[in-house]
């Protein structure tokens, strides 16, 4: 396999990425952008309608509107304006074939260091209505859902596992089940034979299969903190790397406070891979 290239530098924290209409859209955490690139590194930025610096993610419903995630789930009309899909916040999102739009958060503090409680993943369905599907989960993080609509799969960073669930036809998850553990999640991706690309915990990330077997591994440089992950371009057989800095020996704290201060050490690489994405987002 070949070495990652730098695709994009010089960013806050890329997080949420998404192929979509033929180019790679993510998050642009501290600096509160939504970013747009192709293939050749050509951008389009805008603000995003966002509270916090950090802990935010987009998706779009099947008709082609977006929605963001943040203070509160957000839902932008094709006239431009802005409008509140949710009176909820979150963090992670992902939105099924059939327009149910799941969102996952935990409500502590992460950044100013609050004793982590569990969270939650919460289910908007197309008429509106609000209700939570999934709780107990350690630190949600990226979502992932599967071609056929059938089966949901999410990090639960603080407990280092993949854990999947079924999708039943009301949009309530259930048979919930470890994926894979020893890991170190969160953003993620599907490909086209079932594997989940995701983050091993250090500055490397794997694919890896249900039940845990590692098919490949993929090493960055020293202190380059995988994000998130996206497979796109028009084959979906284009690996997107999203990392910043992080130093393992540093607190938490500490790591938060240089990125948001300090250079902006954000960086989305690519890498050609075999098998394609598959599934949402």
């Amino acid at each position: 396999m070949s070495e990652p290239k730098v695709l994009l530098a010089g960013l806050g924290i890329p997080e949420s990425p998404r192929w979509h209409d033929g180019r790679l859209w993510f998050c642009n955490w501290i600096d509160r952008q939504i970013v747009a690139v192709d293939l050749d590194g050509t951008t389009e930025v805008v603000p995003a309608p966002v509270e916090p610096l950090m802990g935010w993610s987009i998706d779009w419903l099947p008709d082609g509107r977006l929605l963001t995630t943040g203070d509160k789930l957000r839902r932008q009309e094709p006239d431009g304006s802005v409008v509140i899909h949710a009176d909820q916040g979150g963090n992670e999102i992902v939105v099924d074939g059939r327009g149910n739009t799941y969102f996952n958060g935990a409500d502590f503090d992460f950044a100013g260091g609050e004793a982590p409680k569990p969270g939650y993943i919460k289910l908007v369905t197309p008429d509106g209505r609000l209700r939570q599907v999934a709780d107990d989960i350690q630190f949600p993080n990226g979502m992932v859902i599967t071609p056929d609509d059938r089966t949901l799969i999410i990090s639960e960073s603080f407990a280092g596992r993949l854990t999947a669930f079924d999708l039943e036809p009301d949009g309530g998850l259930s048979n919930r089940r470890v994926f894979a553990e020893g890991l170190g999640p969160d953003g993620i991706c599907l490909d086209a034979e079932g594997a989940v690309w995701v983050s091993a915990g250090d500055s490397s990330i794997v694919r890896v299969v249900e039940g845990g077997e590692v098919l490949q591994r993929v090493e960055l440089a020293e202190n380059q903190a995988p994000f998130a992950l996206a497979l796109g371009g028009p084959d979906r057989r284009t690996l997107f790397i999203l990392t910043a800095e992080w130093r393992p020996s540093d607190s938490i704290t500490d790591n938060l406070d240089r990125l948001i201060n300090g250079p902006r050490t954000g960086a989305v690489l690519s890498l050609p891979v075999s098998v394609p994405g598959a599934g949402r987002p």
